[in-house]
């Protein structure tokens, strides 16, 4: 809101001096009416200054100021530094005009990283009216920083009407002094007001302004300075103003040199962060405001280090000077008064941004003291509308008297409603009772399809005519039954995956969550007849299940060990797959190597590798840690009666063999073979004309066919619920296949025959 008289004091009190510019646009054009410099009696932040003597020194100042202007007819605007400040812009939904301040309110709770109510905040509207979309500027500084500027002008009875943070009067500074720089949001200037305590960063576009308070000032070079030749502070300052010109200058700016350096390493560091929170802007120009800018060879260092244009006016470009102020002195003071310079404008309507985050309370004060006389007119409005009342409340208690009757009926009809509205009530609970009945009846059933979706989505990457369209006659065949038509495909040829067992859990802790099912499946295979033997993966199920009956495994982990810190638990299933195929390179089938993007290359695993890819739209899973062998693994190996392989491959058979041993008889060799073409699918002795094994340097030889394999996978559930989250409990490695977990409501039981197409259809129970 711009000044009722045109014209603005803007005062900036900083560690060195007080700062103050006082514009007009009485005449039609932003003029130069006043300022002033005051230079505080010792640098606030040097050593020995306590917070009693700051104080003082502050009002010294201020008195001195106030002493030589006139406030009384102007509006006073004044800055706070930007140490425990905020700005933000947010981007709002498209709500009605009205909702904006509730929606705000609610961003403003969110955003603001300190407690709403410790705090002074704003914001205001940074999208043009009939923009489609509603960008929100949300300024917020802590109220001990805000009270503590403004106890310093209450001293001096001067009432302020406005507070700005300093980082956004640059930012106004920037838009209206210097437009050719913000054009766009594809190009940013940066303000750099190097003080005497630290250094505000100011990154500026077109809509939004991003800032970072830098901890280091014209002081740090001070210090420096004192550190290296052993003298007080105020020497130290001297020396270093006078540094040019002294005949010690090269050993005073190489004592500055690591200041130089932190410096430029803290704003290089502060620009990439934003560039990498905003690629698509670049930085053009970076402007030094402040009287650490005054420092030789500072604004040169900057520009051959960040490779970024850096320069310092000497004037402002669209600011005359008014009639009895001398230009001469103003522009010795010009790169002091960019924060000036920006509040007057904010006081005088012409900023961007016009947060102000003046107290409320004092806001309240002075818009009831600038309100008096209306206050006075008002109350002799309300003693003329009191006496009307009071001759109204006569005639009312007359006519009162004769409606006794209409007040009766009126009552009853009353009464009726209610007793309505009573019953209406009682049919309302009663209608919510039974919505919860059925919401509980319902509640067993949440999330049944998620095991369903995660076995189509798994089956989908087998090998299939969408997937391998070259062999697209083979899977028709199969899934028809046509015996003859698959035997068009020599069985070595035929890329099918055989599914004959699948396990299926859920765990909140992925990381955590142990393999088990190909263990439980893996068996020795042997003659008919002799008993199946459960072996671990590693030959050692028997001391694993020892370890586990004596409670050596809790939820997943060996004892003797602690549970790995990790940032976050990845929810989601651990599968376990076993099967088979006749394809004679089964590793090309299942996870070809080097096969980059080209899909029709791809295998089962590159498949589930790809499911954003694969699947239409977005899958709800993600394959876990494909790299990691812990997370991770897959084993193939022939098919043999004589190995341990998953079981359910093929249908047991025999035939004739003669052994080659003389006088023996006539043998028979089990075998396995397929359960639709009967084609022989384990590894089997080559027999020669006479029915007996072939022989090579007294060995027999065989015949590889089919090959097995087990894969063990985990995938992320990306969009779990929390409910399931917290319910879920790590389970033990004993309870892998075929349980319901708590709070889940999932349960996948192994898969058991084959079906055609090389597929494995389980039925899942919800």
């Amino acid at each position: 809101m711009a000044t009722a008289t045109g014209t603005v004091w803007a005062i900036d009190i900083g560690n060195n001096s007080l700062k103050a510019l006082h514009l007009s646009t009485e005449r039609g054009v932003v003029e130069v009416i006043g300022f002033d410099n005051i230079q505080h009696g010792r640098i606030l932040s040097g050593s020995n200054v306590g917070d009693a003597e700051r104080d003082e020194l502050v009002a010294l100042s201020l008195r001195k100021f106030v002493s030589r202007h006139d406030l009384s007819m102007d509006d006073i605007i004044v800055s706070v530094p930007s140490q425990n400040s905020f700005a933000r812009f947010v981007n709002l939904p498209p709500v009605e005009q009205k909702r904006i301040p509730e929606l705000v309110k609610f961003e403003a709770v969110q955003q603001i990283p300190f407690d709403i109510n410790n705090v002074q905040w704003d914001w205001q509207i940074m999208t043009e009216a009939d923009s489609p979309e509603i960008k929100v500027g949300i300024f917020a500084i802590k109220n001990e920083v805000v009270n503590s500027a403004l106890e310093h002008f209450g001293r001096e009875e001067v009432q302020v009407s406005y507070v700005q943070m300093s980082p956004m009067a640059l930012y106004n500074y920037v838009l209206y002094d210097r437009p050719d720089l913000v054009t766009s949001d594809s190009e940013a200037t940066v303000v750099l007001n190097v003080g005497a305590d630290n250094t505000d960063l100011v990154v500026c576009t077109n809509s939004t302004v991003w800032q970072r308070c830098i901890l280091i000032g014209g002081n740090a070079f001070t210090k420096a300075i004192a550190d290296t030749f052993k003298l007080n502070f105020d020497k130290a300052e001297k020396l270093k103003r006078t540094a040019p010109v002294s005949k010690y200058a090269r050993q005073i700016f190489q004592a500055m040199r690591p200041v130089f350096t932190d410096l430029a390493s803290e704003v290089q560091r502060s620009l990439g962060f934003y560039k990498s929170s905003n690629p698509n802007t670049k930085i053009v120009k970076i402007i030094g405001m402040g009287g650490g800018t005054k420092l030789r060879g500072l604004l040169k260092y900057l520009q051959q280090t960040l490779q970024i244009p850096v320069e310092r006016p000497d004037a402002f470009k669209r600011l005359a000077i008014g009639p009895g102020v001398s230009p001469a002195k103003f522009h010795e003071s010009v790169c002091d008064f960019g924060i000036v310079y920006g509040l007057a404008l904010q006081g005088l309507g012409l900023a961007r941004i016009e947060s102000n985050l003046l107290p409320r309370s004092i806001a309240r004060s002075m818009a009831w003291a600038g309100k008096g006389r209306y206050f006075i007119a008002a109350a002799c409005m309300l003693l003329a509308v009191s006496l009307l009342c009071f001759a109204r409340t006569g005639l009312d208690r007359m006519n009162y008297a004769k409606n006794g009757q209409v007040r009766q009926r009126t009552g009853n009809v009353l009464n009726e409603i209610q007793q309505t509205n009573q019953k209406l009530q009682e049919i309302e609970r009663q209608g919510s009772e039974y919505e919860a009945k059925i919401e509980k009846e319902f509640k067993p059933f949440e999330y049944r399809e998620v095991i369903p979706s995660l076995h189509e989505t798994i089956i989908s990457a087998l090998p299939n005519e969408k997937n391998n369209p070259g062999q697209a006659k083979l899977y028709r065949a199969f899934a028809n039954g046509d015996v003859e038509g698959v035997f068009e495909t020599p069985r070595k040829q035929r890329k099918q995956l055989f599914v004959t067992n699948m396990s299926v859990y859920f765990s909140v802790d992925l990381a955590a969550a142990p393999f088990g099912g190909a263990d439980l499946w893996r068996r020795s295979r042997g003659t008919p007849g002799i008993g199946d033997e459960y072996e671990d993966e590693y030959g050692e199920y028997e001391d694993y299940e020892m370890m586990e009956m004596m409670g050596a495994y809790e939820y997943g982990l060996p004892f003797g060990f602690d549970a790995p810190l990790v940032e976050e638990k990845k929810p989601g299933f651990v599968i376990t797959i076993a099967g088979y195929s006749p394809y004679e390179n089964i590793d090309e089938l299942i996870y070809p190597a080097g096969v980059g993007n080209r899909q029709d290359q791809w295998g089962f695993v590159t498949r589930l590798l790809h499911l954003d890819d694969f699947v239409d739209g977005n899958s709800p899973f993600e394959l876990y840690e494909p790299t990691d062998p812990n997370q991770f693994n897959l084993e193939t190996n022939e098919v043999s009666l004589d190995a341990q392989m998953p079981s359910g491959i093929g249908v047991d058979d025999f035939r004739e063999t003669k052994l080659v041993q003389p006088g023996q008889s006539e043998a028979v060799e089990w075998i396995l073979i397929d359960p639709m073409t009967k084609e022989t699918i384990s590894k089997v002795a080559v027999l020669g004309e006479d029915g007996k094994p072939v022989l090579y340097r007294g060995k027999e030889v065989y015949e590889v066919n089919d090959h097995w394999f087990v894969l063990n996978v985990k995938f992320i559930w990306r969009d779990v619920p929390e409910s399931i989250k917290e319910a879920a409990q790590p389970q033990l490695p004993g309870q892998l296949m075929g349980q319901t977990y708590p709070g889940a409501g999932l349960a996948a039981p192994p898969i058991s025959q084959p079906a055609g197409g090389g597929k494995q259809v389980p039925e899942f129970e919800m």
